[in-house]
C-alpha cells in the first residue's frame, strides 16, 4: 500500500509540474521563431468524402439506375519531404462504404453456384442494390501553397489508395421476390485505385479511378466477362 501511495504522490507532482510547464510555453509559443515553428507544421490529417460511384467497362445491355453512392473517411499521416513543408507524402488508415444501383441480377443456381443475369425491362424491381464496405490504405503526393499561419489555400493531392472489401451484399427485391446474398465469390476483394483531389479550402473536387475490376473473369454472362470498374467522383473535405 506504501509503494502504490508514493507511485501516486509522484504521478501527481509530474502532473502539476507537467502542467505548469505547458502554461509556461503557451504563454511563450508567440516568441519561437517562425524557423523552429516550421519544423513542426503539417497539414491535413482527417479526410471525409462523399461521392457519385459510375461503372466503366461495363458489358452489353448493363444501366445503372437510381442513385449509386459512396462515403469515404479516415486519417492521413502527413510526412512533409521539403523545407517549406508544402511538398509531402501522406499515408493513411479508412473506411469506405459504397452502394450500386443497376440491372445486374445476382443469384444462385441449384449447385450454389453463383449466376448473373441482366434484368429485363418487363420485370418490376422494387431495389437492387450492391453493398460493399472497405478497409482502406490512402497513399498521396502531396502539394498545397500553406504556410504554418495560412489555413485557406490551394493543394493537389494525387496517388493510390488500396483497399479490401471485408463486407459485401446484393440485394434485390422485385415481382414479389426478395433475394439477399452476403458472400459473392467472384468478387475481387482486393482494390487498386488511381486517386486524385484538388481544390481550395474545405471544398475539394475528387475522383478515385479503380485499376482492377470489381468481379473477376468467372463471373460472366453468356461467356463474357462482367468486368465492372468503378469511378467515383465527388467531393472530399480535409480537417487538420
Amino acid at each position: 500500500m506504501r509503494t502504490y501511495s508514493l507511485l501516486l504522490i509522484i504521478f501527481l507532482v509530474s502532473y502539476i509540474s507537467f502542467g505548469q510547464d505547458t502554461t509556461v510555453q503557451t504563454q511563450e509559443f508567440e516568441k519561437i521563431p517562425e524557423s523552429l515553428n516550421d519544423s513542426l507544421y503539417r497539414e491535413d490529417q482527417i479526410y471525409v468524402g462523399l461521392t457519385f460511384n459510375l461503372i466503366n467497362n461495363e458489358p452489353d445491355e448493363f444501366s445503372q439506375n437510381g442513385f449509386s453512392g459512396g462515403l469515404h473517411l479516415g486519417f492521413i499521416r502527413d510526412m512533409p519531404i521539403n523545407k517549406k513543408r508544402n511538398i509531402a507524402i501522406g499515408i493513411g488508415l479508412g473506411y469506405s462504404t459504397n452502394r450500386y444501383n443497376s440491372n445486374l441480377f445476382i443469384n444462385t443456381d441449384e449447385s450454389g453456384k453463383t449466376t448473373y443475369q441482366i434484368i429485363d425491362d418487363d420485370i418490376d424491381v422494387d431495389r437492387n442494390r450492391l453493398h460493399t464496405n472497405l478497409i482502406e490504405m490512402p497513399i498521396q503526393f502531396r502539394w498545397r501553397t500553406s504556410t504554418p499561419t495560412e489555413y485557406t489555400f490551394w493543394r493537389i493531392y494525387t496517388g493510390v489508395r488500396l483497399g479490401y472489401i471485408f463486407h459485401h451484399k446484393s440485394d434485390f427485391q422485385g415481382d414479389g421476390v426478395t433475394r439477399v446474398l452476403k458472400d459473392i465469390p467472384e468478387l475481387e476483394k482486393f482494390r487498386f485505385a488511381a486517386t486524385l483531389s484538388i481544390g481550395n479550402g474545405s471544398f475539394n473536387a475528387f475522383v478515385m479511378y479503380n485499376l482492377n475490376p470489381l468481379f473477376n473473369e468467372n463471373a460472366q454472362i453468356n461467356n463474357d466477362p462482367i468486368n465492372l470498374q468503378p469511378i467515383k467522383f465527388g467531393i472530399e473535405f480535409y480537417i487538420l
